[in-house]
């Protein structure tokens, strides 16, 4: 029995339907979810010659990094000596709030979010010597720029 060129498309539409199917099956779980990341916001006061960012602790607690790394992000950015004390990041100099987010949200763009699906499901791994990030939810490797 010779099959006609509809039947064909019939079966080959059928069997890419299925790959289709394993193929998100086999997906983890964070990449089918759609979930909206929302940027950190920091709050600052100036305080005499110092700028005080009052949450870090809940900025790296929503972002998953260490405080050294964006304290030696926000230090290199600013130019100037900054200190952890309480949760609170001391930066020495006047910074408005504007400056100090768009600070936090740079490092979010480069060292948080994924560059390929912009999830924030993402790890620092070293592969070879090359610090990378990693993501969670869909796998790319992404070289960062060291500090």
């Amino acid at each position: 029995m010779k099959k006609t060129e509809k039947e064909k498309e019939l079966l080959n539409k059928f069997d890419y339907e299925k790959m289709l199917d394993r193929l998100y099956l086999s997906l983890p779980e964070q990449a089918l979810k759609r979930e909206r990341f929302e940027m950190p916001t920091a709050e600052s006061m100036i305080q005499g010659n110092k700028t005080i960012i009052k949450n870090l602790g809940a900025i790296l607690k929503l972002i998953h990094r260490d405080e050294k790394h964006l304290l030696k992000f926000i230090s290199k950015e600013t130019a100037t000596s900054s200190t952890i004390s309480e949760g609170r990041l001391i930066l020495i100099g006047k910074f408005s709030e504007k400056q100090v987010n768009d600070m936090i949200q740079n490092y979010t763009k480069q060292y948080v979010l994924c560059h390929e699906c912009l999830r924030p499901d993402t790890k620092f791994i070293e592969r070879q010597g090359v610090k990378a990030m990693k993501c969670e939810a869909c796998g790319a490797i992404t070289p960062i720029k060291p500090l």
